[in-house]
């Protein structure tokens, strides 16, 4: 039988079917998702706020509380949507504020304009810029440890360095 989940800011209601994760709701209403590490629970870039309902998700598992031990923005309320499998009605998921990095050239088409909204390192979710604030090709260098991205050969290959 399908739950119901309510998101946050955008306030929007969906259905999932019962022991279905967050995760599916998230990426069925078209919102960005990286989940970088394929839904594992290891990469942070599913972390959503639960707002009301944390007693109708299942239990967080020792993985999903490793991971959310490294986000800077954790809460109490913290979830990884690949982890949390709805089991009841009432769970309404606030999402986080801000904007996941997708890639370096996401980064690249924004040099030079200002931050509309807080810019989010991947893997952690900290700021990596902050809303209104300039963005510059320094933002570059705080992901050169972030493997996924590449930066070295990013670096190497872009013109304007």
């Amino acid at each position: 039988m399908a739950k119901i989940v309510r998101l946050e800011p955008i306030a929007q209601e969906t259905s999932v079917e019962t022991n279905g994760n967050l995760l599916s709701v998230l990426l069925n209403k078209d919102l960005d998702v990286l989940k970088e590490c394929g839904g594992r629970g290891m990469c942070a870039t599913c972390h959503v706020y639960i707002k009301d309902g944390m007693n109708a998700l299942s239990t967080i598992n020792r993985r999903e509380q490793r991971t959310l031990e490294v986000i800077t923005s954790c809460k109490p309320n913290s979830r990884l949507a690949c982890q949390a499998r709805v089991l009841q009605n009432g769970v309404v998921v606030e999402l986080p504020p801000g904007m996941y990095i997708n890639s370096l050239q996401d980064i690249e088409e924004l040099i030079g304009r200002r931050a509309e909204q807080d810019l989010l390192h991947p893997i952690t979710g900290q700021v990596l810029v902050e809303s209104g604030k300039l963005i510059t090709r320094s933002t570059l260098k705080q992901l050169e440890n972030t493997p996924s991205f590449q930066v070295g050969s990013f670096f190497s290959n872009s013109t304007d360095v």
